[in-house]
């Protein structure tokens, strides 16, 4: 772990400068795999398929015997929590529905908007070392609460062409209605292209290495909507001498465990947090399954002594952190000025674990520094506003002269003649 004391503000973004980039440089390699997709369809995913996750595969699309198969290996114990989790995910989620937002501006002149459902959306689940079976919950509920009509979902077998069968319970939970054995860049290649078996979406959502981020964006340049821009995860606490040091450490290494480039920060005021973090991230780290990940992460974490939870707060608005964790004495008093950071866990028992897997906010969040201007998937990242206006002849009189002058003023007069001609002008 690094340490750095009472920085100046011109250190602050050489102190927090993320470890890796969220994949622009691997960018290059995803134009040909694209293009072969695009070409070959199923034949080229197959051959991609095989040479970069060393299986070969007679289907690509997920059985229903299959998903039989793995509903009857998933426990009983596995099936309440993610049972408890989905009814959380989907209440908060629920409760973001907007039907209709309307407003008159004059006699005669309505305007609204109106939510629609996104009708194809594509859902990346990786399934390496690590299944995010939870962040199929996470994308699939509020998918299905919107009301997404198809919803497509691509994630790596093992090398026996066998899918998690935690991932294909929580799809078959969530209402997923086609999932296709397919990893990495061909992946989202073929969501984004679309092949005989794999259907083209219009929005491609979750998350994954730098390889599938650099598609995801690679996949944006072609016009497919993605959920946001993203790179590896990454964890920013503030803590002060209220904090319990055992809760900071776990935090920092729920969050290292995710990969070697994942980062991790402390941002302290408290000078025994800062001499004894150290020391107890050890003790726990050597306990976990992952030691050896938790700890390629920790070579590149930060800690941090500050002067006030004011200018760590402002440190980490800086750097817009995808979770924020704060643990501090009076700490509402803090929360107005908190404006860039995915998802806030506020005090000593709200671990970031929490949102990852069942409170119920979402864990599919900005990266990078995205969170300046990103939120996190949520119901409305599965819909489409479309705005309505109804002008009766008196409300397009009323606004008639102004319309004129605006479109005159731009020279477009087709524009002007278009409420002349309705209004007898000419």
């Amino acid at each position: 772990m690094n340490y750095f004391e009472f920085p100046n503000i011109a250190e602050w973004q050489g102190i927090l400068a993320r470890p890796s980039s969220a994949g622009e440089d691997l960018r290059p390699l995803c134009e040909p795999v694209f293009t072969d997709v695009a070409e070959r369809g199923d034949v080229a995913v197959k051959e991609y398929v095989e040479r970069f996750d060393r299986v070969k595969l007679d289907a690509l699309q997920v059985s229903d015997a299959e998903l039989a198969k793995a509903e009857s290996e998933v426990s009983d114990e596995l099936k309440a929590a993610l049972s408890e989790a989905y009814a959380n995910i989907e209440r908060f989620h629920a409760a973001q529905r907007v039907e209709r937002v309307a407003v008159t501006n004059g006699p005669g002149i309505d305007c609204w908007q109106e939510y629609r459902a996104i009708e194809r959306v594509g859902l990346y689940i990786p399934g390496g070392s690590a299944p995010l079976f939870s962040t199929v919950l996470m994308l699939a509920i509020p998918a299905k609460l919107a009301g997404c009509s198809e919803i497509v979902l691509c994630t790596p077998s093992n090398s026996e062409g066998i899918v998690n069968p935690a991932i294909l319970y929580a799809a078959k939970l969530c209402g997923v209605t086609r999932i296709f054995k397919i990893g990495g860049i061909q992946a989202i290649a073929a969501m984004s292209v679309g092949t005989v078996t794999v259907p083209k979406v219009s929005k491609i959502f979750g998350p994954g290495n730098r390889y599938v981020m650099a598609a995801k964006q690679f996949a944006q340049s072609m016009g497919v909507a993605i959920d946001m821009p993203a790179g590896p995860s990454e964890v920013l606490i503030i803590a002060d001498k209220s904090a319990d040091v055992r809760f900071v450490a776990s935090d920092l290494l729920s969050q290292a465990e995710h990969g070697a480039d994942s980062q991790v920060v402390l941002l302290t005021t408290s000078r025994e947090l800062y001499s004894s973090i150290d020391a107890e991230v050890e003790r726990q780290r050597r306990l976990l399954s992952r030691a050896d990940i938790a700890q390629k992460a920790l070579d590149n974490s930060r800690v941090v002594l500050v002067e006030s939870v004011e200018r760590a707060v402002n440190m980490s608005n800086m750097y817009a952190p995808e979770h924020l964790i704060i643990c501090v004495e009076e700490v509402d008093r803090y929360l107005p000025d908190i404006s860039n950071a995915g998802s806030v866990f506020i005090g000593n028992y709200s671990p970031e674990s929490a949102g990852d897997y069942a409170s119920g906010t979402n864990h599919t969040l900005p990266t990078s520094g995205y969170a300046t201007a990103y939120s996190g998937v949520c119901l409305d990242s599965f819909m489409k506003r479309v705005s309505f206006q109804r002008l009766s002849e008196r409300g397009l009189q009323s606004l008639g002269k102004t319309i004129v002058i605006m479109a005159e003023s731009e020279q477009l007069d087709a524009h002007a003649n278009a409420v002349k001609i309705r209004l007898g002008y000419e």
